[in-house]
């Protein structure tokens, strides 16, 4: 096979996913051609180099709808020979548009491709694509269906976190995410988003609060006790694992990822196609994989498809220098750090969704350009990126850097 590099990546800041979030007046096809046209300008690209774009997108209806890839290319000044396809694997849709670029590259049946994501959660909202797993008996009850939240809940019941330790990975994720700001470690990859006279509505990740601390965190409420006691899901989660006698509810919207806009973009290609733009890589794309989870327990999928992408690289976990796990919930990310052993620097050290949230479709291909920044900021070699997914799944993917 052909190797896949990384020649660029590219992202958009995160705007708060409300009505007064600093771009719930871009559509999501402006969202999505910011990124393809600062990639295109960047490196003054020829895009009828470019054999497709393939861009995630959770929610891929109304404005976001249609084939999102290919109304965003021909909006960005694309070559008209430039195809697109939307792609949906809930929260890792963006890490698989990369995925799926790259393997493109790979077999050899394209030279050049885009992957990417885009979703604009204050204008087309959470859910609105509706779907049978949360509300078909056929499929809700087999697969012991419960919001997000109440598994994020039932993973820090059964693996024995605590309020206070999801409260404190949050203060930390903060912390993380305001230095990296203020040390400009985001500067290589963000994009301004501009309105259509040029004036920039935004150029820095605007969900993050920097003056978290414990004491605040622990004035809000549990989010998820209502819907898991009044709702029931409690005691779906106990009938999947009776193992667990009672859930006890840590998460709220401090230590749970936010609801932001947001579109990213990264240009993958082979050899020759790079030579020919006069690009030179960054990283290769070492392994990806896919993998089916626990439904109940949802989020515990990173652990799963980092053990079966570590075994398809030939690689054990001590020979990764840097992971950016989607920080979902605080659960997800303290399940994955405790079943690893993982040292927690080497873990989102740039801070995670929690500060500076998760714009579904584009998260994966907005944290494997973050992997990308650091290792080359810090001189390492390999990242490991993973995301949870909804229903049970998980997809990683490991790159070098050149």
């Amino acid at each position: 096979m052909a190797d896949a590099f990384i020649y660029d990546a590219v992202r958009t800041p995160r705007g708060r996913g409300k009505a007064d979030g600093a771009l719930h007046q871009v559509s999501t096809l402006g969202l999505a051609t910011t990124a393809l046209t600062a990639i295109r300008d960047r490196n003054r690209l020829d895009t009828k180099l470019v054999d497709d774009v393939v861009l995630g997108c959770v929610d891929p209806v109304g404005e976001a709808g249609g084939d999102i890839a290919r109304a965003a290319a021909l909006a960005s000044g694309f070559s008209q020979c430039v195809p697109g396809i939307q792609i949906n694997r809930f929260c890792a849709s963006g890490l698989d548009a990369v995925n799926f670029a790259s393997a493109q590259v790979m077999s050899g049946q394209q030279d050049m491709a885009i992957g990417g994501g885009v979703e604009s959660m204050s204008r087309v909202g959470i859910g609105a694509s509706g779907g049978a797993w949360p509300v078909d008996p056929a499929i809700a009850i087999p697969a012991y269906f419960m919001p997000q939240g109440v598994s994020a809940d039932l993973i820090a019941t059964k693996y024995g976190f605590s309020r206070d330790d999801a409260d404190a990975y949050a203060v930390e994720s903060q912390k993380r995410a305001a230095k990296a700001w203020e040390e400009k470690r985001f500067a290589k990859s963000i994009v301004p988003v501009r309105d259509p006279n040029g004036i920039a509505l935004l150029d820095r990740d605007e969900h993050m609060r920097p003056s978290t601390d414990m004491q605040s965190l622990a004035s809000l409420k549990p989010s998820f006790a209502m819907m898991g006691e009044q709702g029931g899901f409690n005691a779906v989660a106990i009938q999947a694992h009776p193992e667990v006698e009672k859930i006890i509810h840590v998460h709220h919207a401090g230590n749970s990822s936010g609801i932001v806009d947001g579109a990213a973009a990264v240009l993958i290609g082979n050899k020759e196609a790079g030579a020919r733009a006069g690009l030179k890589p960054r990283a290769r794309v070492r392994a990806f994989a896919n993998i089916g989870s626990e439904p109940a327990l949802m989020l515990t999928g990173p652990v799963d498809v980092t053990k079966k992408v570590l075994a398809r690289a030939g690689m054990t976990i001590s020979d990764i220098d840097l992971f950016e796990v989607n920080e979902a919930f605080a659960s997800v990310v303290l399940r994955f750090m405790q079943a690893f052993d993982v040292d927690a620097a080497k873990v989102n050290p740039n801070g995670g969704a929690i500060a500076l949230g998760h714009p579904l479709g584009a998260t994966g291909a907005m944290i494997l350009g973050t992997a990308l920044d650091e290792l080359e900021r810090t001189g390492k070699s390999t990242a490991l990126i993973t995301l949870c997914i909804g229903a049970g799944m998980g997809t990683a993917t490991i790159i070098e850097r050149i």
